[in-house]
């Protein structure tokens, strides 16, 4: 089975554009070598951010805005999407920079 196949298993879901997924799987140290373009993390974070503000918003409907905000920020933390990615074993998937790859 294609890597990328695998990780759509895991996400439960099939991305239509498989260049997308790809590209999503640039660690910064390949891009940077490869000169990708990393407009992709800045539109992630905004649907990252999106998505989990409809979920709580719909979750908690009695739940202030200054709440919403903290529980949201707790749920996209570094270490909370450390924490996902590490249970979906992410890190089989990226595509990594010499550096990052013998260091």
């Amino acid at each position: 089975m294609e890597p990328l196949h695998q990780l759509e298993q895991r996400l439960g879901y099939q991305f239509k554009e498989q260049q997308l997924l790809r590209a999503a799987l640039y660690h910064s140290s390949y891009a940077n070598e490869h000169r990708t373009n990393e407009r992709l993390e800045f539109l992630g974070d905004a649907v990252l951010g999106f998505v989990s503000a409809d979920f709580l918003y719909r979750k908690h409907p009695d739940l202030p805005e200054g709440e919403l905000t903290r529980i949201r920020a707790a749920l996209v933390c570094e270490e909370s999407l450390h924490e996902v990615a590490q249970s979906l074993r992410l890190g089989e998937f990226l595509l990594l920079g010499k550096g990052e790859e013998s260091g």
